[in-house]
């Protein structure tokens, strides 16, 4: 696939990138190398290999999900200029 300079254009104010009419040609060649990058990885033969999430081969360890730390709301509020119900109150932004 080969892009053309008002491709490199139409792409750049998409990507909302400041490209000028000298850098064109560079941002295209370096577009072509990525599409002929992604064309070689596609012709890969893939078959039988399982997805991964991970390049090792690993396990993670996994913790308990248990209540280690003690509700300090009240302390937290007191220290609030202003709370209701358990809350803390904040000036009105959005009319």
């Amino acid at each position: 696939m080969s892009l053309t300079p008002q491709d490199i254009e139409r792409i750049a104010h998409l990507a909302r990138i400041r490209v000028t009419p000298a850098d064109v040609a560079d941002v295209q060649v370096k577009l072509d190398g990525i599409f002929k990058l992604i064309d070689e990885m596609q012709a890969v033969d893939t078959t039988g290999v399982e997805p991964m999430s991970h390049g090792l081969d690993m396990v993670l360890r996994l913790r308990d999900d248990a209540v280690t730390e003690i509700n300090r709301r009240d302390v937290f509020l007191k220290n609030a200029p202003e709370s209701a119900d358990g809350y803390f109150l904040v000036p009105k932004v959005i009319e």
